[in-house]
């Protein structure tokens, strides 16, 4: 039980930089969109998705509805 209240803790700091770092992203995105007539950013594309799949499981790792580590 331990372990699993030290993992949540780091979990919970990790969700914290990672909304962060969305944030600055998003508004990174919305201008390299802007310069480039409105084409997106596969790359940023990708590591969205792959955020928030991520922080999807944190969720689910914090909230005891899964036991699968993020």
């Amino acid at each position: 039980m331990f372990i699993r209240l030290i993992t949540m803790i780091i979990a919970a700091v990790l969700m914290s930089m990672a909304q962060t770092l969305l944030g600055l992203i998003t508004m990174a995105h919305f201008i390299i969109m802007l310069i480039a007539q409105r084409e997106p950013n596969e790359q940023l594309e990708e590591f969205g998705t792959t955020m928030g799949m991520w922080m999807a499981k944190a969720t689910r790792y914090q909230t005891a509805a899964s036991e699968v580590k993020p």
